[in-house]
């Protein structure tokens, strides 16, 4: 049975590398080892000797290549030392986040980069704010929930989330991570996934593909892909840099990573497609303005919060005005009638 399984995981693997991408065309896909990173992990970090690079907190053992350990205020990261200029590619990632924390008594989470920095500190899962490139988190706190307390609920959430949920973010260098609400504002997709503690291995999909971002999920031990996020119009660069990083605060998980494996993508274009697809020099996604739109509703809200209050304020204090009135008028009827 076991085996019946896995050929089949294998079929459904083969299907999913198809001669066809998502809209028809032909496609091939070849492994770029120079971009992957497999056990048993030889020379990471030793400089020449490798083409990944470990950061922070980061170690490797012979099964993993561990971001965090389960301790608090730990971050780590590791960084391909090449940059990728491939246009079309598949990135396969195997990880895991387990712990001793219960519930959401964990955290903080992961996340895999394409980016044009590397080897950068920072608050968001390990790597720099205001990045440029793409980010999929895969996010084990749920920050927004503490926010909303804090604020008295006066902020509404579109959806509800489920956490741990995965999502993800296109930066163009100006654009920050809001952690508070947990990317929302930023994200361009995601889902929930159920990652921690689980005895299955669990794998994060992520294609880019004649400018459409896809992102899937295995984390069922099913040997099957879910659909997490399906966007058209993503423009990334090459000759950005892949990574993964990961972060604990008060809160913290074990963040391992066990293998990147890159796929270049060929996709085969008609001369005409090829003269009009225009080289990318900054990252952006076609409805950038959903972003824009989520930060003026949650403006309108506040606007109408105010004038919701000014205008209740100026009822009440025309209603004293006019109590005060009507009880000088009867005070002054009430005198005539005793005099």
């Amino acid at each position: 049975m076991a085996r019946m399984m896995v050929a089949t995981y294998l079929m459904f693997i083969a299907y999913l590398h198809s001669s066809l991408s998502d809209d028809g065309h032909e496609m091939e896909e070849f492994l770029k080892r120079e971009y992957s990173l497999t056990k048993p992990y030889q020379a990471i970090g030793v400089s020449g000797s490798s083409h990944w690079e470990l950061m922070g907190d980061a170690m490797v053992t012979t099964d993993q290549v561990r971001l965090t350990p389960d301790m608090q205020s730990k971050q780590g990261a590791v960084w391909s030392r090449m940059p990728c200029h491939l246009k079309d590619w598949e990135l396969q990632v195997h990880f895991k986040i387990h712990g001793q924390g219960k519930k959401n008594l964990n955290g903080d989470g992961l996340a895999v980069w394409y980016t044009k920095e590397r080897m950068q500190k920072g608050p968001v899962f390990g790597n720099k704010d205001f990045f440029t490139g793409l980010g999929v988190f895969v996010d084990t706190y749920p920050n927004e929930e503490k926010h909303i307390e804090a604020q008295k609920k006066r902020y509404t959430p579109r959806t509800q989330r489920i956490f741990p949920y995965v999502l993800a973010m296109v930066g163009n260098g100006s654009i920050t991570y809001d952690h508070e609400r947990d990317g929302r504002p930023t994200e361009i997709g995601g889902c929930n996934a159920m990652v921690r503690n689980l005895k299955h291995d669990t794998f994060l999909f992520i294609r880019y593909v004649r400018r459409r971002l896809t992102v899937m999920i295995d984390i069922d031990g099913q040997h099957e892909w879910r659909d997490c996020l399906d966007i058209p119009g993503v423009r990334l660069p090459m000759g950005y840099y892949f990574g993964a990083s990961a972060i604990t605060g008060d809160l913290s998980d074990n963040h391992d990573l066990i293998s990147l494996k890159l796929y270049q993508l060929t996709v085969l274009r008609s001369k005409q497609e090829e003269e009009d697809e225009e080289e990318v020099t900054i990252p952006s996604v076609d409805n950038m303005e959903l972003h824009r739109n989520y930060y003026e509703g949650e403006g309108m809200s506040g606007i109408a919060i105010f004038f919701t209050v000014l205008f209740s304020m100026l009822g009440l204090f025309l209603l004293i005005v006019v109590g005060l009135v009507v009880y000088s008028h009867w005070n002054e009827s009430r005198r005539k009638r005793f005099y």
